[in-house]
């Protein structure tokens, strides 16, 4: 009796297993779906990596072109040119974390800005008597680090494939540090003693920056290459440089020669950005 029920348990066991393998296919149709679910839980984001060249159209009204064009009053034969364009290199990354949505992550390098010339100059400071400048120079540097986040209006990438175009808009945050030289000469505001000195080093700032930006990819058709543009708005203004002297006092800029008038370096303006990318799976 016992043989008998272990007989019929094991033909109802072969007969399920035939039934499953039947509804499932042939062998090599479960493998390859097997390798299909494998490949597709494994290729589950699509990410790029980006350079650029950017263009910052500095607004006109800003207290360091305030600051050119009273000095160019103290310069007999010179001028101090006011801050314009502001060209600038970057490198970013970015990954798509849901259907519309991207996270990116980058840095970006200003180009030098501002007045550097030889020459005999003659120049006479707000206190002081007249003195000849060699080097006449007003020269910015920036550079920085941001992230931000870009939602897609229209046809964002996906793993099966980069669209012909797409378009988005997106939000960055960041934090920048700038460097400003000045001529030897100029009369720094100690802001301890509120005396001013001729003796000059380089001023230092750092501050957070924001930008609001709109754009779009175009696919370029081979190795997963786009070219793409964003246009925007950046806010970016240094208020606190200046350095300090031995006796850590702080050093600044000033318009005129008063504390009230120190010089912050407000780069705020609108943006254009124009990056080449690649784009991976992983």
């Amino acid at each position: 009796m016992k043989i008998r029920t272990i007989i019929m348990y094991a033909l109802g066991a072969v007969f399920m297993l035939g039934a499953c393998a039947q509804a499932d296919g042939t062998e090599d149709e479960i493998i390859k779906r097997y390798l299909k679910k494998a490949e597709k839980r494994h290729i589950r984001k699509i990410s790029w990596v980006a350079t650029s060249f950017k263009m910052n159209r500095i607004n006109r009204q800003n207290p360091y072109n305030d600051f050119s064009t009273y000095n160019s009053s103290r310069f007999a034969n010179a001028e101090i040119p006011w801050l314009s364009q502001a060209p600038q290199i970057g490198f970013d990354m970015g990954v798509m974390f849901a259907e519309k949505f991207a996270w990116t992550i980058g840095g970006e390098y200003w180009l030098k800005i501002g007045t550097n010339e030889n020459g005999s100059f003659q120049y006479t400071p707000p206190l002081g008597a007249q003195i000849t400048v060699t080097n006449l120079i007003s020269e910015i540097q920036v550079y920085g680090l941001s992230t931000g986040i870009q939602y897609y209006l229209l046809n964002p990438p996906t793993v099966n494939g980069l669209p012909s175009y797409s378009m988005r808009f997106g939000t960055e945050v960041g934090y920048y540090w700038s460097k400003w030289d000045l001529w030897n000469g100029y009369e720094n505001m100690n802001l301890t003693t509120a005396t001013p000195t001729g003796n000059n080093t380089t001023f230092n700032g750092s501050a957070p920056g924001f930008k609001f930006t709109v754009g779009g990819d175009y696919s370029l058709n081979f190795w997963n290459m786009s070219m793409a543009a964003d246009f925007g708005y950046q806010y970016l203004n240094f208020t606190n440089v200046a350095w300090y002297n031995g006796q850590d006092e702080e050093i600044v800029a000033t318009t005129d020669g008063t504390i009230e008038n120190r010089v912050d370096l407000d780069l705020s303006g609108f943006t254009a950005k124009f990056e080449l990318k690649r784009f991976f799976k992983w």
